[in-house]
């Protein structure tokens, strides 16, 4: 069900402009208006669901072969070597747009672009092992 504060809504219904790339019975791609690199796209389910965590685990197989579609079709297009795939979730992971969305980004050998997973931290000792066993007993 579309809402109509949600400007995703907005682009798969056609009211608001896109330059759409594909589309099937579950998922619209369009090309980002502010591409971390050239052919950046952002694919949606043509359900409204507000983020991955809360999707309906079918909504996600089928978005995720809608993904794979327009991944292949981003990287023979661009010619690209590799491509980075990203669902944010939530405002801390930087999700703006509460419309779950997936981006796929073309990538080629030393383009240098910057994928914001920030600098590396190793885990202190022992540390490893703590988190392993919060993330297992989690429900």
């Amino acid at each position: 069900m579309a809402h109509d504060d949600c400007i995703f809504c907005k682009i798969i219904d056609g009211s608001i402009p896109s330059e759409k790339i594909y589309e099937d019975s579950d998922v619209v791609a369009f090309l980002d208006i502010n591409p971390t690199r050239p052919g950046h796209a952002l694919v949606v389910p043509r359900e409204h669901t507000k983020d991955f965590i809360s999707s309906d685990p079918a909504l996600l197989s089928r978005a995720i072969a809608g993904v794979q579609k327009v991944a292949g079709k981003v990287m023979s297009a661009m010619d690209a070597d590799g491509f980075v795939l990203a669902a944010l979730n939530g405002p801390a992971a930087g999700q703006e747009v509460f419309h779950l969305h997936f981006h796929v980004i073309p990538r080629k050998e030393g383009d240098g672009a910057l994928i914001g997973f920030g600098p590396k931290t190793p885990y202190k000792e022992g540390e490893i092992a703590e988190v392993a066993d919060k993330i297992r007993a989690a429900g």
